[in-house]
């Protein structure tokens, strides 16, 4: 992101009245994605309503003593708004239109959308309006639950530097010896702090020879690095709750309407909502041809790349000429491991989160972070539904519809595939 001295400037002096108070103090600091996504509904879809629902995966954890606190950071939230230098700094990204800056400068969160209730033991959290308006809160709700968390431990924040130089070394060592792949950051919904992101992204952009850029906004503008980010989880499921699109179709719709949006950029495609094998059905040679590549976020990672390869040589694309991205609980040696598996076989690159963000730190006092999402659950009332590759990832309220969608789909797991290419069905 090229800025000039002045701006950078303008973002070193900019100082939120209550920076040492609050977690949030700065509505760029969340994933790059959420304007990408936004932008587009805002031409696309702009008046759907959705229902999103807090969900902590994390076993023997309850958090029910944080509902005062989450609700005074997420009062805070809601007060601030998109500052000069955020705005001017998305104006600059080529794919940021400027209707969509115009309409960022107006924007404000609604405290009215989102509910944070104690039940028992346990914290739950339930925000439910316009999509364009919801869908804000998912990030930010993360950053501050890990972080409240969190600071009930101690931690020995120069072993946490010390274990990030030696990733980062790993990370050099295998570029050195020959392995060609790239590493984003993808890690502040569940980073251990504002203040470690900070001091780990810039290290990394100083450091890492791989590391591309991260998705979080504010970092990319801080560190003058490429915000990096194509769309999400969230975009299936809204498509899924359109009156006008019939659900076989809803995967066809988000790929449609993405590429109309973007005529080319952001290409990375999420593979994994309704399963890997029914996203390939659905991923035809248009798509494959429109599409830089493929997203991995559940199930096997070879498996998934080997099919991913099977399927662009039976469409007559060369692989190489395409980009897997593995971004699922992925740490050093998981990413080297699959880059040694698939060097020179498909361009590579890596989206790695809670390892380099959390991890890294958390291991200090022995202890792991919290693992934890917030997905959408209702579109216009209607059910929807995260199937995923893994199924303890999958997400839905009513069980019923998970088995419909599954029909719907012709749902089969990934580990069950068998070899060779997937048959591209144009009919239900």
């Amino acid at each position: 992101m090229e800025l000039t001295e002045k701006e950078v400037e303008e973002i070193k002096n900019y100082k939120p009245l209550d920076e040492e108070k609050y977690i949030i103090n700065y509505l760029s600091d969340t994933d790059i994605y959420k304007v990408s996504m936004t932008q587009c509904l805002l031409h696309k879809r702009p008046n759907e309503w959705a229902k999103w629902k807090w969900k902590l995966r994390t076993k023997d954890v309850h958090l029910g003593y944080l509902v005062d606190a989450v609700n005074r950071e997420v009062d805070h939230l809601c007060t601030l708004r998109w500052q000069p230098f955020e705005l001017n700094a998305l104006s600059k990204i080529y794919y940021i239109k400027s209707d969509y800056v115009d309409w960022l400068e107006d924007f404000r969160l609604k405290r009215k959308y989102i509910k944070i209730t104690r039940r028992g033991d346990d914290l739950e959290i339930e925000a439910e309006g316009p999509q364009l308006k919801v869908t804000w809160f998912e990030i930010y709700v993360m950053e501050i639950i890990q972080e409240l968390y969190l600071r009930q431990f101690e931690f020995d924040f120069e072993k946490a530097k010390q274990n990030l130089k030696e990733a980062v070394d790993k990370f050099n060592a295998a570029i050195d010896s020959g392995l060609k792949f790239g590493f984003a950051d993808f890690g502040a919904r569940r980073r251990h702090s504002f203040a470690w992101q900070d001091y780990a992204v810039g290290y990394m952009a100083k450091h890492c020879k791989c590391f591309v850029g991260t998705s979080n906004l504010y970092f990319a503008i801080k560190y003058g690095v490429k915000a990096i980010g194509t769309f999400a989880h969230e975009m299936y499921a809204l498509f899924q709750g359109l009156d006008d699109v019939p659900i076989r179709q809803s995967q066809k719709a988000v790929f449609d309407a993405w590429t109309q949006e973007y005529r080319g950029d952001l290409g990375i495609a999420l593979s994994d909502n309704f399963g890997f094998i029914p996203f390939l059905r659905d991923f035809d040679k248009f798509y494959a041809k429109l599409f830089d590549g493929c997203r991995h976020d559940s199930g096997d990672p070879i498996i998934w790349g080997e099919m991913l390869i099977a399927h662009y040589k039976s469409l007559g694309i060369d692989p190489t000429t395409k980009t897997g991205c593995w971004s699922d609980s992925l740490d050093v040696d998981k990413a080297i491991k699959i880059a040694q598996h698939f060097n020179g076989r498909i361009k590579i690159s890596f989206g790695i989160g809670t390892y380099f963000m959390a991890n890294l730190v958390t291991q200090t006092a022995g202890i792991k972070p919290l693992s934890m999402v917030m997905k959408v659950v209702k579109v216009n009332g209607k059910d929807v539904v995260k199937l995923s590759d893994c199924p303890e990832k999958n997400m839905c309220e009513s069980p019923t519809y998970v088995e419909y969608v599954k029909d719907v789909f012709d749902y089969i797991p990934l580990d069950q595939w068998k070899g060779g290419m997937v048959v591209i069905k144009t009919t239900h």
